[in-house]
């Protein structure tokens, strides 16, 4: 994604440690050239020096946000996994942001949260950017969860792309309706969950009224008309035309015709059961 213009935001682990640029060479110096910097380590205060960055804002569900921001961190690579095969391992550096709010909307304890960001060279504006577009994060799995969970986004087993496309669209049509429909529907609410104004229903609790709404409003729609399925293929006749199958790349690795997938080894019993002779 190097040729892309996508800019890469992650969470990191709070026990990460990170590089920083190489020192200017001093003239006179002999020897090979040291390729990194010193240590950023997440764990040790000591090791972070002054952020580049520091903005603080007050926000609504976290209370006082504050951000610091050190620019130009790299990890140290090493010849393994993706990097195995490379001549040269490259130097990825970004912009690296330590997030920690006052409170939290749970009630929990709220602990930094650290970002990488692939951009360098980054002001107070951008920083606060990012953050705040990670923490829109939560508000989109949620929504992907009920896509997938209550909508049946990922059920079909469509093997057609512009059929899956097709169906996609249908989600979000279905996910705006409802939606739309916050004003007509009751509050159908779990015994744990708080009462919510019409306003501010999400579309799992309009959908929990549906069999409500739907008496109460018109359907463009006609009556189905009654049919008699198609008596398909007759048993014992080959299907001549089998569905098209499309190649689908996972990172893990890939099955060639050239490399058949490994048959899985049973592992025999220590003790094998005695064998019947009569």
């Amino acid at each position: 994604m190097r040729d892309l213009p996508i800019q890469i935001l992650a969470r990191m682990r709070s026990d990460r440690v990170l590089r920083r640029a190489a020192p200017a060479r001093v003239p006179g110096t002999n020897g090979r050239p040291p390729r990194h910097g010193g240590e950023f380590i997440f764990g040790d205060r000591d090791s972070w020096g002054e952020p580049d960055v520091d903005s603080e804002t007050d926000t609504r569900l976290y209370g006082r946000a504050i951000a610091w921001a050190w620019d130009r961190l790299h990890p140290r690579l090493t010849r393994r996994a993706a990097w195995a095969d490379s001549a040269e391992l490259p130097m990825i550096e970004g912009t690296v942001i330590r997030l920690e709010v006052d409170h939290l909307p749970s009630g929990a304890i709220p602990k930094p949260v650290w970002l990488w960001w692939s951009q360098v060279d980054a002001c107070a504006i951008e920083v606060d950017r990012m953050w705040q577009a990670f923490l829109r994060r939560f508000d989109i799995e949620h929504t992907f969860h009920l896509l997938r969970q209550t909508l049946g986004w990922t059920c079909p087993k469509i093997r057609d792309p512009r059929a899956a496309d097709r169906w996609t669209w249908l989600m979000l049509a279905v996910y705006a309706q409802l939606r739309l429909a916050r004003p007509l529907a009751a509050d159908l609410r779990r015994p744990w969950e708080e009462p919510a104004p019409p306003q501010r229903l999400s579309p799992a609790r309009v959908r929990r009224g549906f069999r409500h709404l739907r008496a109460k409003t018109l359907s463009p729609a006609q009556a189905p008309k009654p049919f008699r399925p198609e008596p398909g293929r007759p048993p014992g006749r080959r299907n001549n035309q089998p569905t098209p199958r499309h190649d689908v790349y996972t990172a893990t690795g890939l099955t060639t015709a050239k490399t058949p997938a490994r048959k899985p080894t049973t592992k025999k019993s220590a003790n094998p059961r005695p064998r019947r002779t009569g």
